[in-house]
């Protein structure tokens, strides 16, 4: 065995790792009480499997044919960058439309923040 396919197979692992969080994260989207929860979710345990399947396809291309993809790249740092920011506006625009907080929430923090502003 040598070094390329030990690294093979951490690709491998990568895209399997990033499955299991991806059935973790709809699991949590299926059972959170409501929607602040569920996009907290969605947004933090889908962004980091679709990282690792996207670095263990570059692992992958570069142990198996010494090819470095820009376009992968660009696409880790675009997901890294845009997937968080949306699930915060997502939040944002929910709080701001009045959704109801789950019964089970203990403290909404960001009514005095939005009260001392208007």
């Amino acid at each position: 065995m040598n070094i390329s396919e030990i690294v093979k197979y951490a690709a491998v692992f990568l895209i399997f790792i990033s499955s299991v969080v991806s059935v973790i994260s709809a699991l949590g989207i299926i059972r959170f009480p409501d929607v602040y929860t569920r996009i907290h979710a969605a947004t933090k345990s889908t962004t980091l499997a679709v990282l690792l399947t996207l670095t263990g396809a570059f692992v992958y291309f570069w142990a198996a044919e010494s090819f470095i993809s820009v376009r992968l790249i660009l696409g880790i740092i675009f997901v890294f960058l845009t997937a968080p920011v949306a699930g915060h506006l997502i939040i944002r625009a929910a709080y701001r439309s009045k959704v109801k907080l789950a019964e089970s929430s203990i403290e909404d923090e960001l009514k005095s923040a939005l009260d001392d502003k208007e």
